[in-house]
């Protein structure tokens, strides 16, 4: 059992990293502008953009629109650096799939970016063995990747990987991290445990959006529920460097954010972002991708409330 008071790290940089929502017009088509815009935005907070995440509908957009989504973050962002998802689609029984994983991943390097690794049937279907090999495979495309673990109750292809294998992928130069999405803290605890034991400079991403104060022991994180609030999120972040108490309210009120826009069914939170980016007037439209789940219209009143709150405890204007 591991004593979480042993692992907290106060007054610590953090590194966040947001998914970006991609917005759909009225009509149904991709908001362009919007995409622009919540790059540029969230790379300005300080937060390091990633692209064709879940929050991206990576999927259920085309190959194409994926491809399209990488040039226009490129061109946003220049030269900066951020994160793209690197997804393979397939079935229970499918094989490792290396030859997609590898022109996935070639593609999101030619535009500069970093890959994270979905997981897929064919990959984490694997033995333990099996697994490792995968990853020491993609080691050898890539000077740097992110490995992602994900819980079933959000895809069914996904695994979460024991330690035996998790040391493994630290043992990888190359794996600079991986998101954990178990909505575990017990389990995530025990990764940041593993982490200071054998590779300090190795980033856990918390995927815990129902636990944001994950960052207090250590975790960084690849948030979908930051892409609500990227400047609010690095605002938190600040104040946890800084050792300012305001930390602890601010990031309640994001908190009860989350608990609101991931409740059942999770995968409807990238509506409740679009209601509350919308809100905030930064995407012209609510809707979600046509094939995307769905909120009710009254959530719009508990989510400008909630910005109403953040608004008087910032002091600024949400």
């Amino acid at each position: 059992m591991i004593d979480p008071q042993t692992l907290l790290r106060p007054r610590r940089q953090i590194t966040g990293i947001s998914a970006i929502l991609l917005p759909f017009t009225d009509q149904g088509d991709i908001d362009w502008d919007g995409l622009r815009n919540h790059i540029q935005r969230t790379a300005e907070a300080g937060i390091t953009p990633a692209v064709n995440m879940d929050t991206g509908y990576a999927n259920l957009i085309t190959e194409e629109q994926r491809q399209a989504v990488l040039r226009v973050t490129r061109e946003v962002l220049g030269g900066e650096s951020f994160v793209a998802g690197a997804y393979v689609a397939d079935q229970p029984g499918s094989p490792w799939n290396e030859a997609t994983y590898s022109d996935r991943i070639d593609a999101i390097q030619q535009v500069g970016g970093i890959p994270i690794i979905f997981q897929s049937f064919g990959l984490t279907q694997q033995s333990r063995v099996g697994i490792v090999r995968s990853y020491e495979t993609i080691a050898q495309w890539t000077d740097q990747f992110i490995a992602f673990e994900l819980g079933q109750m959000f895809a069914p292809f996904g695994a979460i990987y024991d330690l035996q294998v998790y040391a493994a992928l630290m043992g990888l130069p190359q794996c600079i991290g991986a998101k954990h999405s178990s909505l575990s803290r017990q389990l995530e605890w025990q990764r940041l445990a593993l982490r200071d034991e054998r590779r300090p400079d190795f980033k856990v991403f918390t995927g815990n959006d129902l636990a944001i104060d994950m960052v207090m022991y250590g975790s960084d994180y690849l948030l979908g529920l930051s892409t609500f609030a990227p400047d609010l999120f690095a605002r938190r972040d600040a104040l946890w460097l800084a050792g300012d108490p305001a930390f602890y309210e601010l990031n309640d009120l994001l908190q009860y954010l989350g608990f609101f826009a991931f409740r059942t069914p999770v995968p409807a939170y990238k509506h409740s972002a679009a209601q509350f980016l919308k809100l905030r007037g930064w995407i012209a439209s609510d809707t979600p991708h046509p094939a995307g789940e769905r909120r009710p219209d009254s959530d719009v009143a508990v989510l400008a409330d909630i910005a109403g709150r953040l608004t008087v405890l910032t002091g600024g204007q949400v």
